[in-house]
C-alpha cells in the first residue's frame, strides 16, 4: 500500500509540471503587426507571440480579403527586414537594401 503512495505522490507533480509546460507552448499565438500595399500586392505582417520571428502573408491587390494569400513567406528576424523584403520583391521600389 505505501509503495502505490508513494508512486502517487511522485507521479501527480510530475505529470503537472509537464502539463504546464505543454499547455504554455500550445498556447502561444501569432500576431499581426500592420497591414499595407504596394505595388500590385497587399500584405499582412505577423510576428511570433515574443516577436523573434515576423513573416508576411501577401496577396494580389484584386485578391479578395477572404482569399487565401498569394505567398506566406516567414523567418524575418525584424519587422523592418520583413517590410524591405516586400518593397524590394512585390512593391517594386527602388532601395538601398534591396539585392542588385
Amino acid at each position: 500500500m505505501k509503495l502505490i503512495q508513494i508512486l502517487k505522490l511522485a507521479v501527480v507533480p510530475v505529470m503537472a509540471v509537464f502539463s504546464c509546460l505543454s499547455t504554455s507552448n500550445i498556447a502561444l499565438a501569432d500576431y499581426l503587426n500592420s497591414e499595407g500595399a504596394g505595388g500590385d500586392y497587399r500584405y499582412e505582417l505577423w510576428s511570433s507571440d515574443d516577436s523573434s520571428n515576423y513573416y508576411l502573408k501577401i496577396w494580389s491587390r484584386e485578391a479578395s480579403q477572404e482569399s487565401n494569400p498569394y505567398n506566406t513567406t516567414g523567418n524575418f528576424t525584424s519587422s523592418r527586414e520583413a517590410l524591405i523584403y516586400f518593397d524590394c520583391n512585390y512593391a517594386g521600389k527602388s532601395l538601398p537594401e534591396c539585392p542588385k
